[in-house]
Order: structure tokens, then C-alpha cells, then sequence
């Protein structure tokens, strides 16, 4: 290898495809806070992921509940960002809207 090129490290999925809390399934956009906890839309498992610093599974912290319209739900997130409250904001592409959540940081 290369010494010029650096080696990424893993911080979120990695398990291969799957909707385990240590898998993703399609990921889309990714945002830090923070905490440097990095949440990634997994697009085709309908939820927004976010791994803690050094965790080695992450959490559902939007959707998990299935592909649907609900607002509880998404359908294929693509993107996301924070305003300067945290609150959540989530390009629910599928759905053709934004879903504004607010998110527990801790």
C-alpha cells in the first residue's frame, strides 16, 4: 500500500448489508454533532442511524418502524442536518418531504 494514502477508519456499518443495529442497508448522507456521534440516513432500511463515539452498534433515532408515509416512518432518507438547536432535519426522498425531529443528543 501506498504510504501517501491514509486508511479510513470505521465508524459506522461495516457488517455487511443488513438492518441490525451494526449494519446499514443503502447509506445516503451523514452528519456529525457535537458529540461527534455520526448519524447516516440508511436509505433502503427507512431510518436514521447514529453511532456514539467508539460504539460498535448504533441506535435508531428516526423511522425503524417500516417504509411508510406515517410521520413516524420515512421511505428512502437521502439527507440530513442540524440547526442550531439540534433539531433533526431529514430529506425523506420517497415521501417528497422534509421531516423536521427533535433529537435527544445524549
Amino acid at each position: 500500500m501506498d504510504k501517501r494514502y491514509k486508511k479510513g477508519i470505521l465508524v459506522a456499518g461495516g457488517q455487511g448489508l443488513g438492518a441490525g443495529l451494526n449494519q446499514l442497508t443503502f447509506p445516503l448522507g451523514v452528519i456529525v454533532d457535537q458529540f461527534d456521534s455520526v448519524y447516516v440516513a440508511d436509505g433502503h432500511n427507512h431510518r436514521i442511524m447514529r453511532w456514539m463515539k467508539g460504539a460498535a452498534k448504533g441506535s435508531i433515532v428516526v423511522g425503524g418502524n417500516g417504509q411508510g408515509k406515517e410521520p413516524n416512518q420515512l421511505d428512502t432518507p437521502e439527507d440530513l442536518s442540524f440547526d442550531e438547536e439540534y433539531n433533526l432535519y431529514v430529506n425523506d426522498a420517497e415521501n417528497c418531504r422534509v421531516q423536521k425531529f427533535a433529537v435527544d443528543l445524549n
